[in-house]
């Protein structure tokens, strides 16, 4: 517990630093290309096309609940992108920074952070763009969307768990990277993304169920597609979601400052 206030109180001490270096980690992928930061949403589109013509127009996928099957897809599927990016990126934080870890007095334990927070722009921009979509389709704004907030910072606590612990270790285990892209695509056909749990059968829905990204998934659709309070949800899967959540940040912060005066060494 300790290890995670030490890291977080280094987070707000260095939130400047934060803030700054995650505009320029941005801007600096698509630094040279004509588009610029336009093309952080064209992969992201043009993904959540191919699956809508897939799913809608070539298996002609039924309405799920009433609701537009691009509708059900897209509500779950910005916050799976969030959620891929930044723990691939944040996993690479430090070992892409490792000039500021030989080289200088610095407070590594925020280089994950900044690959989480410069993810988080492009999120906000989708979220953004979801909210024009049920305007489109003449879903009403209420109150309950407003939770929205409450997943986004839910999936950031988890990742900075995750991220603390495997950026900690890449230095040492250069495979891990690999492991983390394959096990990502693992988390996102087993995730109820473009599909519905209840085409699987019974037997394997507690599985499905304790997938942390099953939690933010179903938050995302409850608060913008049926108007559901976080609490009238199955209070299980808060419970397990928190509960493998503050694991991961407990986990990943002893990780990180165990390792961490041995990554000048390493790197």
């Amino acid at each position: 517990m300790n290890a995670v206030k030490q890291i977080l109180i280094e987070h707000l001490k260095n939130k400047r630093i934060l803030f700054n270096m995650s505009i320029r980690d941005f801007k600096s992928k698509y630094i040279g290309s004509y588009l610029g930061a336009i093309w952080a949403f064209v992969q992201p589109v043009t993904m959540v096309l191919i699956f809508w013509f897939i799913f809608q127009v070539g298996f002609k996928s039924a309405p799920v609940d009433d609701i537009p099957y691009i509708l059900y897809f897209i509500t779950s599927i910005i916050p799976w992108f969030f959620f891929s990016e930044s723990v691939s990126s944040a996993t690479n934080g430090v070992v892409d920074n490792s000039f500021l870890v030989k080289k200088v007095v610095f407070p590594v334990s925020i280089l994950p952070g900044v690959k989480i927070l410069s993810a988080l722009y492009v999120h906000l921009v989708f979220v953004v763009f979801t909210f024009l979509i049920l305007v489109m389709y003449e879903y009403s704004v209420n109150v309950q969307m407003i939770q929205v907030f409450y997943y986004m910072i839910a999936t950031i606590l988890l990742v900075l768990g995750i991220s603390w612990m495997t950026s900690a270790i890449v230095i040492f285990f250069r495979d891990t990277a690999q492991i983390i892209a394959m096990m990502l695509q693992f988390g996102f056909w087993l995730t109820p993304i473009f599909w519905s749990l209840g085409m699987m059968p019974d037997k394997y829905h507690t599985i499905v169920k304790i997938l942390p990204m099953y939690y933010i998934a179903e938050g995302y659709r409850n608060s913008l597609l049926y108007g559901r309070w976080f609490w009238e949800q199955d209070l299980y899967l808060t419970f397990t979601f928190w509960s493998i959540t503050i694991f991961m940040l407990l986990v990943g912060a002893y990780l990180f400052k165990r390792l961490s005066s041995h990554f000048a060494d390493v790197l």
